[in-house]
């Protein structure tokens, strides 16, 4: 991802969120999510970047219509485990269900089986069935373990979901 990507990616993500977590979240905190804000944001991030993160946008005729991240597990309180864990990963919805979705997280698993994560965790709203479909077709299952995000003072239940990966032949 590059500084120039910073709006479009923040359309996927914003729009994406306005559109899939419909009904999943208080319509008032997704209303005011903001596009320039998330774009500052990414900007801001990419400035001052973690190099343990891999971004990767997906484009077609030029324009990025997508972007997920991923990186070291994050546990609570901010230790990190052996794990690699897919932090984000968001298509526009105007380019939901044409691969591009399947094409960056097929990129995010390979790289995070490269730099030789056991396992690839990610967490995603327990509402949301089309995403956990999308992730179960990957070949990620729940693992058991739930945890709440908080919107909007609201707790909007999540679940996490793993992935064993092959070790890289080194």
């Amino acid at each position: 991802m590059a500084v120039a990507d910073c709006e479009a990616v923040a359309a996927a993500r914003i729009t994406g969120w306005r559109t899939a977590y419909r009904g999943l979240m208080p319509q008032r905190y997704l209303d005011a999510l903001s596009m320039e804000a998330d774009a500052e944001r990414r900007r801001a991030y990419l400035a001052d970047a973690d190099r343990s993160v891999l971004d990767v946008v997906a484009e077609r005729a030029g324009e990025v219509i997508g972007w997920g991240c991923c990186g070291p597990y994050r546990e609570d309180g901010g230790g990190r485990t052996a794990d690699g864990e897919v932090y984000a990963l968001y298509v526009h919805p105007d380019h939901w269900s044409t691969g591009a979705g399947r094409l960056i997280l097929a990129e995010l698993t390979a790289r995070a089986a490269a730099d030789g994560y056991p396992r690839l965790l990610l967490w995603v709203l327990k509402g949301n069935d089309r995403a956990r479909r999308f992730y179960e077709r990957a070949g990620f299952a729940p693992d058991g373990a739930e945890e709440d995000f908080v919107a909007d003072g609201v707790a909007v239940p999540e679940v996490r979901y793993a992935l064993r990966l092959a070790s890289p032949v080194r």
